[in-house]
């Protein structure tokens, strides 16, 4: 397929599962294949479809989205919903087809939702990540690009999973930024803290959404840039210790994160006594304090009660 955004408008039909699909648009195309949105056929129901001319690619994503959807707790990746191939003008075309997610761009959330999200989110990242690693994979090219949240609940949730490797084995696919090898900072090979180099690359891209090019020093650079944001300076311990690849599990990050931030919450939720006007903070407390004084006068009663029965004849 020369131009594989051409088949937008045409409908396929799986050789084996006889399932039938119609091409919507194009949501975008990588060195390994094209994805489309696709209409279900029956159901009706929207769906993201990738097609590939390299056979290996779609049966190595498939392999990627069943282990993630054993991995304990996690909805990471995208629901594989089926795979098949496309017979078109004798040519054999294989396919999957998944969930398509629909939400917001990481960055765009947080732009619009504001940053006390970022470690909500980013707790959310590393739990999914933990189950990933557990079950042998490495997720390789993980970036803002590829995370999009979900509404109602939020969640974070990736939308291509074409980078995920085996672990041991060498990294398939990554983007400059994210990557450990272009900071100078470590290897290629598939283990978890590769993705945890990522994921506080992340974090940094968050605070610079235009990101910036490597220039001599490696990780003297990334920590000046985070010393430079006044956000991202409550991150820079576990941020140095992701870059430096102090970590060997996913979970080490979380709790650290979680030593930070407390316990998960959702932000916008704050205690009553944050942002209260002070005059009726002032009042809040002279109701205690009367509070205090009628139950210690209840008690004092009580008492005298059981004094005067027992001195009675």
């Amino acid at each position: 397929m020369k131009n594989p955004f051409s088949l937008a408008g045409e409908t396929i039909a799986g050789k084996w599962h006889k399932n039938r699909y119609v091409l919507k648009k194009p949501l975008g195309r990588g060195a390994n294949g094209v994805v489309f949105l696709a209409a279900a056929l029956g159901s009706g129901r929207e769906v993201a479809v990738k097609m590939s001319g390299d056979n290996g690619t779609i049966i190595s994503e498939v392999n990627v989205l069943k282990s993630l959807a054993k991995a304990r707790g996690s909805i990471l990746g995208p629901s594989l919903l089926d795979v098949d191939d496309w017979v078109r003008d004798g040519e054999t075309v294989p396919f999957y087809v998944m969930e398509y997610i629909r939400g917001t761009h990481f960055l765009t959330f947080l732009k619009q939702r504001g940053y006390a999200w970022l470690p909500v989110l980013m707790i959310q990242l590393l739990t999914h990540l933990e189950g990933l690693h557990q079950n042998g994979w490495v997720f390789g090219d993980l970036k803002p690009d590829n995370l999009i949240v979900t509404d109602s609940p939020v969640k974070l949730r990736c939308i291509d999973v074409g980078g995920t490797t085996m672990q041991g084995r060498a990294i398939k696919e990554f983007t400059e930024f994210f990557d450990r090898g272009y900071w100078g900072l470590g290897n290629r090979k598939a283990e978890p803290a590769y993705d945890l180099f990522s994921v506080a690359m992340i974090i940094i891209n968050a605070y610079y959404p235009e990101r910036f090019p490597k220039r001599e020093g490696g990780l003297g650079q990334l920590k000046k840039a985070i010393r430079d944001k006044e956000g991202l300076r409550r991150y820079e311990s576990p941020l140095i210790r992701a870059l430096t690849g102090q970590y060997a599990a996913a979970g080490e990050m979380k709790r650290d994160l979680y030593a930070l931030y407390g316990q998960e919450r959702r932000p916008g939720e704050r205690r009553r006594s944050q942002g209260a006007n002070p005059a009726k903070t002032g009042d809040g407390k002279k109701g205690r304090m009367w509070e205090t004084v009628i139950v210690v006068l209840l008690i004092l009663g009580v008492y005298a009660l059981y004094i005067f029965q027992q001195i009675q004849p």
